[in-house]
Parts: C-alpha cells; sequence; structure tokens
C-alpha cells in the first residue's frame, strides 16, 4: 500500500502545487467521499491509505468482540467501555475487555492473548501510534479485523475512527485568539504524553500558535485528561507563573478542575477550551461568573457508538473505503449550556456527560465511508441511555 502525507493530502483537497505522488493520490482516496466528509481531512495529520478491508466478508454470529484499552484511569474512558460493552451486549455478542494502564508492552501480549482466543473482531483505543504495528498485523493475518478510535495507528491494517485532532487543536487556539482580541497569555494543558490523539492536537495548537503572535505560551503542562493531576498541575503552574493568564487550550474532559484551580488560586477566571462535561455544566450553573467556555462535545458515548458503528459494519462486511474514517465533532458554546443542563449536574458529577438529542452522525452520513452501506446492525440511537 502506498500512503499520502498530510502535506499532499491537503494540496489536493485545497488546490495547493506540490510534487505528484505515486498511486494512490489523495484525491483517489478521498474523491468517494460525500462532500460533508471530505472536509473534514482538511488539516489532519495522520497518514491515509487504503483500506485492509474492501474486500472482507460477513463474519459469522455471534461475535466474540474483544476490547483492547490502554487507560481506564478517569471517567471518559469508563464511560466509553461501558457504553461499548452495552451495544456490544445489545447486539447479541460476547464482550471482553483488557487494560494495559499505558504499558504499551502489555497491552501488545493482550491483544496477543485476544488473536489466540479467536476473537472475531478487536477494537481498541491504542496507547501508541507505532507500537502496536505488529500485533496489529497478526490479527490481520488471522482475519480479524482491528478497528481504533481517538487516536489513529500507522499499522495499514487497522481502521481507525477518529475525530481531526490536529484541526480540532488549531481550531480551540484560533478560538482563543478570536475570543481575546488576538493577545492573551495561554496556559496550555495537554493529555497523555506520547498519546496518538494528543500528539495531534498538540501540533494543530502549534501550527495555530505560529498564525498568532499574539498568543504567548506561559506554561506547558501535562494533565493526563485526569481530574486529580490536571487540577495538581494547573495549581503549581499558578504557583510558579505569577502573572495573567488569560486563556487555558485544554483538549480533556477537565474544564470544571481548571476553573476551580484558578478560584482556588484568587485567579480570574480564564477561557477555557476542551471538551464539555455534566460537572463543568454543573459548576457553570452555581458560578456563572467563574468559568468561561469555548469548545466541543467530544463525549464517551459518542466515541462509543461510532467504535461500535464502525465496527459492526465492518464484521457485516460493508467494505470501508479507507483507512482512517473521520467523524465531526459536536460544537457546544455558553448558549447551549442551559439546552444541556439536567439536575444530575453538579460540580461533583464527575462521570456524567452530555447526551445529544439527536444523533450527531446519523446513519446516512456514516454510510458514505462504506462500498455497500447498509443499516449499523442492531444499533438504535433512541436507546442511548440519557445523562441521568
Amino acid at each position: 500500500m502506498r500512503s499520502l502525507t498530510i502535506a499532499a493530502g491537503l494540496s489536493m483537497l485545497l488546490g495547493l502545487s506540490l510534487p505528484l505522488m505515486a498511486a494512490p493520490s489523495g484525491d483517489d482516496l478521498v474523491a468517494p467521499l460525500p462532500d460533508n466528509l471530505k472536509q473534514l481531512y482538511i488539516g489532519q495529520g495522520s497518514t491515509l491509505l487504503p483500506s485492509a478491508y474492501d474486500d472482507i466478508k460477513p463474519a459469522a454470529t455471534p461475535w466474540k468482540w474483544c476490547h483492547s484499552e490502554s487507560y481506564q484511569g478517569n471517567p471518559f474512558r469508563v464511560t466509553v467501555a461501558a457504553e461499548l460493552k452495552r451495544l456490544v451486549e445489545a447486539s447479541g455478542a460476547t464482550f471482553e475487555m483488557s487494560d494495559s494502564n499505558h504499558d504499551v508492552g502489555q497491552q501488545i501480549n493482550q491483544i496477543h492473548a485476544f488473536i489466540d482466543k479467536g476473537c472475531t473482531i478487536i477494537t481498541s483505543i491504542v496507547g501508541s501510534t507505532t507500537g502496536l504495528d505488529d500485533v496489529i498485523k497478526a490479527a490481520y493475518d488471522k482475519g480479524i479485523p482491528f478497528v481504533t478510535v481517538a487516536g489513529p495507528v500507522t499499522s495499514p491494517d487497522a481502521i481507525n475512527v477518529s475525530v481531526n485532532s490536529a484541526a480540532w487543536g488549531y481550531e480551540m487556539m484560533k478560538d482563543i485568539a478570536k475570543e481575546k482580541g488576538g493577545k492573551a497569555n495561554v496556559l496550555m494543558v495537554e493529555g497523555i504524553a506520547g498519546d496518538p490523539g494528543a500528539v495531534l492536537e498538540i501540533s494543530g495548537a502549534k501550527r495555530a500558535l505560529g498564525e498568532e503572535p499574539g498568543l504567548k505560551v506561559v506554561r506547558e503542562v501535562n494533565g493526563n485528561w485526569t481530574a486529580n493531576v490536571t487540577k495538581s498541575v494547573v495549581l503549581q503552574a499558578l504557583a510558579t507563573y505569577p502573572g495573567t493568564i488569560d486563556a487555558v487550550w485544554s483538549t480533556g474532559s477537565e474544564s470544571r478542575v481548571i476553573a476551580e484551580a484558578f478560584a482556588e488560586a484568587g485567579r480570574p477566571a480564564p477561557l477555557i477550551t476542551g471538551s464539555v462535561t455534566g460537572d463543568a455544566i454543573g459548576y457553570w450553573k452555581a458560578n456563572p461568573d467563574k468559568y468561561n467556555f469555548v469548545g466541543n462535545g467530544v463525549w464517551p458515548r459518542w466515541t462509543a457508538q461510532m467504535l461500535y458503528r464502525v465496527g459492526a459494519r465492518v464484521l457485516a462486511g460493508e467494505k470501508p473505503r479507507l483507512n482512517l474514517l473521520m467523524m465531526p465533532i459536536p460544537q457546544v458554546t455558553m448558549a447551549d449550556f442551559p439546552k444541556l443542563y439536567q439536575p444530575c449536574m453538579t460540580a461533583d458529577a464527575v462521570s456524567v456527560f452530555p447526551v445529544p438529542p439527536a444523533d450527531p452522525v446519523p446513519e446516512s452520513v456514516l454510510d458514505g465511508y462504506f462500498q455497500n452501506p447498509a443499516p449499523t446492525p442492531n444499533y438504535d440511537y433512541s436507546k442511548v441511555p440519557g445523562a441521568c
């Protein structure tokens, strides 16, 4: 298989001039997609490849669905796993999960164990962009599809379900510039160091910084997308930087604890980016003058639904068109908070996440990624549990 770097892919989508590359070109890979999907690839930072499953046959049922997690230390990941389990078991399949807790070697061993057990499919939130390539090939060679979510891998034998993390990181830094009139001191609260999604988000943010000379990054810390870690590193940053911090660039679900840290330190409330959560909405409800947000909703149930729906369609033989399936990110502004608020959303409701009333990615949108699309087997958005 031949790859297409983002530079060439972006040039083709935007009409720029770069040297010709060997087939398949970016046009070959994205041309079959509807326009609303093509635009999701602009500015993304991963390699595009043809799908390794463009000739897959439907798998026999009942399925044995195996899920390889790299971390279960925050409510987001726990909720992803719980929703995926619900969806899989509702389909009549069996579900088994492993957790490597940031240990890439352990995740490799756990995936090998799944292969030995004869799993029908292996899904994963991976702990490394490149470190799992050999074991993913081992699964592929055994006829086991490998589908990732929340951060793509370099293996040509995987299907990656992702949001455009690089573009998201870029747009959030641009949002800060827009909201702050092009001038701000920024604290960057990054995710898990080395995580595929985090790497892309940071790359996008740094690209935006290169275009916004009035934005100054005063500190960079890793919050690991975990509330207690995030609050600790933000408090440390505030203690070591006495100057003004106007905004916090973050991509996690920890905006509430960031706002709390600033309040506890006696600092003015900054503009915070990220993914809004139930506890953040609850904090805003109780402290409207201490919380200021701009961002999106990268929610765990939605993440699990995307993973299940793509995996189920692959098993049904629907033949994905390419290796990286980009999903739109629901945008959320503070004007949406009154509509999203539920009574269970309090400042300590860290495991509560908003559930949009309508499917953010209707089946008709997902159809565009498959050669012979059909409705996702055993999937009904109306049965998704509510936030409370």
